[in-house]
């Protein structure tokens, strides 16, 4: 399925209000992964980026892409809409960095462009992950690393669209979930823990950890309703891959 047109439009269409709505929470503080805003420090998946080439790959407002450029990263942000390349424009900070309209599946760099590649559900939730992990592993550099957050499929598959929340309820088929329909054409991406390893080591990626970001009870979900509130305190809401290019 070629989502790329979708996807763009649907993204410019709603720029304004998701940053509007979101940035509050994923602007707060520096490092904080997911629905959830648990902090890197916690969960230590990205470590020190000082002095290396690293892309965030799906940048959005660049909200975790300004915080490693003053931390001495040469930061690359990407993305597929030109309406979040303009928020990010104007939250850069002293810190400048290049911004890159592009889509995750036909990345625009060179091979062995960067040593690392990661993102906070951007280009790998919102693009096919057997084409969009394979040019991941092309632009990194040898031993580069990839490192992404997404949903995980636990969560995909007890979401009940006729409440919008997650629930106890299993809804969707686990080996069913694949493409989601996010509505006026858009489309995200979701594979079984089995499909992830298989399209990460046949990219050549070396899988170094799985982190399921636990939150603490009564942590907000800034994103989606669930029931009961404490669902992610309970099961894996979320999935953080930790990988390295052989």
């Amino acid at each position: 399925m070629d989502s790329v047109s979708a996807n763009r439009r649907f993204w410019n269409r709603i720029s304004g209000s998701y940053q509007c709505e979101h940035d509050p929470q994923i602007g707060a503080a520096p490092r904080l992964w997911g629905t959830y805003a648990i902090p890197d420090a916690q969960l230590r998946a990205l470590g020190d980026v000082t002095g290396k080439r690293v892309l965030e790959l799906g940048c959005g407002a660049g909200q975790w892409s300004r915080v490693l450029a003053a931390e001495g990263a040469t930061v690359v942000g990407l993305d597929l809409s030109e309406a979040q390349l303009t928020a990010a424009a104007r939250a850069m900070g002293a810190a400048r960095y290049p911004l890159v309209q592009g889509a995750a599946e036909r990345l625009p760099f060179a091979a062995d462009s960067f040593d690392l590649v990661f993102c906070d559900y951007g280009g790998l939730s919102w693009a096919p992950p057997h084409l969009a992990v394979p040019q991941a592993a092309r632009v990194l550099r040898p031993g580069g690393r990839l490192v992404f957050n997404v949903a995980s499929p636990w969560f995909e598959a007890c979401y009940d669209e006729a409440t919008s929340r997650a629930t106890t309820t299993l809804h969707q088929d686990y080996f069913g979930l694949d493409a989601i329909d996010e509505g006026q054409g858009a489309v995200s991406y979701q594979l079984t823990y089995g499909g992830w390893i298989r399209v990460l080591r046949g990219a050549g990626l070396v899988i170094d950890d799985l982190i399921e970001p636990r939150p603490d009870p009564g942590t907000a979900n800034g994103y989606n309703r669930t029931d009961p509130p404490d669902w992610a305190h309970r099961w894996p809401a979320e999935m953080l891959w930790v990988t390295h290019k052989a």
